[in-house]
């Protein structure tokens, strides 16, 4: 892996990005109806216990990454074998979310464009940006972090301002019950995104001071979680919830809709800007986990070698996870969270947790 530290400022930066990601963009824990924002909320506090397992695997091994205490705890042959399903893991979760911002592209601003075109675009921008290795990464997303703030500050001015938005879309609350809500929780909202902070387990040893390590990713994961709820508000509130429902895009719709006095409209340039920044870090914190992954597990001590051929992948798997968008769409609500997510962010480095527990514990008592 690399030998570079960042700041705990930077790690928050990249936590937010990373979960406000792909999350805003689809329409989350549609499910659950015109309680969505409940969903989202049961997620982000489910999020935050998954992520305490993460950090005491962290605790137990602060240097070494996901990829090497895997190793430490199992053994070295079936810790190199988890390690190899965690790589292609990484790479798949990358190429899921670049198939969404390619089709949000291709069906809205670049109609006449294949998505083969646009997401060749964007890998090789992120192969570009991993080339030059992640405190650059950390440091542009220190940039970013600002512009995605004011963007999102001057939409939700624009939308109140023009009189869009009707609370009585809320309701009535728990309609029916808890029933709906407790299940997109559990296969939609603990997994995506909160879950997804699995992929910090191979960057945390970057960060500089390690006592730090809880307050930032808990208060970044946090921070993202009442964003994602607010936006799932505010959409419930603009379009009611069948459109929310049945909206491939459902904040492109919302911020769509803006218009005040006939003379500002089609601010979807303002939906785009944030599109193109939040898939940029999303797939590139993903595709570098992958990178940084695979050079650990195969020993490759020049990780930028393998990041081409790697990024080459996840440009294949993503123009061909699925024939179409909608297929795409409900493989990624209904299959991947249960079959996929599950194992690799909970079931897994639990397991790992109680194993490392009394291999620790033996280790303390050794010495006696």
């Amino acid at each position: 892996m690399e030998k570079v530290k960042i700041s705990s400022t930077q790690l928050f930066v990249l936590i937010v990005l990373f979960e406000m990601g792909s999350a805003i963009l689809v329409g989350i824990a549609s499910g659950a109806k015109q309680d969505a924002w409940i969903a989202v909320l049961l997620g982000l506090a489910g999020g935050l216990v998954v992520f305490l397992i993460y950090y005491r695997l962290y605790m137990y091994y602060p240097e070494l990454p996901l990829s090497s205490y895997v190793q430490e705890i199992t053994g070295k042959w079936l810790g190199r074998f988890i390690g190899v399903l965690y790589i292609v893991y990484f790479l798949y979760c990358a190429s899921r979310v670049l198939r969404d911002f390619g089709e949000l592209l291709s069906s809205t601003i670049y109609n006449s464009t294949p998505l083969f075109v646009i997401n060749s675009l964007m890998i090789i921008t992120i192969i570009y940006a991993i080339h030059k290795g992640f405190e650059v990464l950390a440091r542009v997303g220190e940039i970013f972090f600002g512009i995605v703030y004011l963007t999102a500050i001057l939409g939700m001015l624009l939308i109140v301002f023009s009189g869009l938005i009707h609370l009585g879309n809320l309701q009535p609350i728990l309609e029916n019950g808890l029933k709906p809500v407790i299940k997109t929780f559990l296969t939609q909202t603990i997994t995506f995104p909160f879950g997804e902070m699995v992929v910090f387990t191979m960057l945390l040893p970057f960060l500089r001071d390690k006592k730090k390590a809880k307050i930032v990713c808990l208060g970044g994961m946090i921070l993202s979680g009442i964003n994602i709820t607010i936006t799932v508000i505010v959409n419930i509130s603009v379009l009611g919830v069948s459109l929310f429902q049945g909206s491939t895009f459902p904040l492109l719709m919302t911020v769509g809709r803006i218009q005040i006095a006939d003379f500002i409209e089609r601010l979807d340039v303002l939906f785009m800007l944030y599109l193109i920044i939040g898939g940029f870090f999303k797939i590139s914190i993903f595709f570098y986990a992958a990178v940084a992954c695979a050079a650990d597990i195969f020993q490759i001590p020049n990780q930028r070698k393998i990041g081409f051929p790697l990024g080459l992948i996840v440009l294949f798997a993503s123009v061909t996870i699925a024939s179409n968008y909608a297929e795409h769409i409900k493989e990624g609500l209904v299959v991947v969270p249960v079959y996929v997510h599950w194992p690799f962010q909970i079931i897994i480095p639990t397991m790992l947790l109680v194993i490392a527990f009394f291999r620790n514990r033996k280790k303390k008592k050794s010495p006696a």
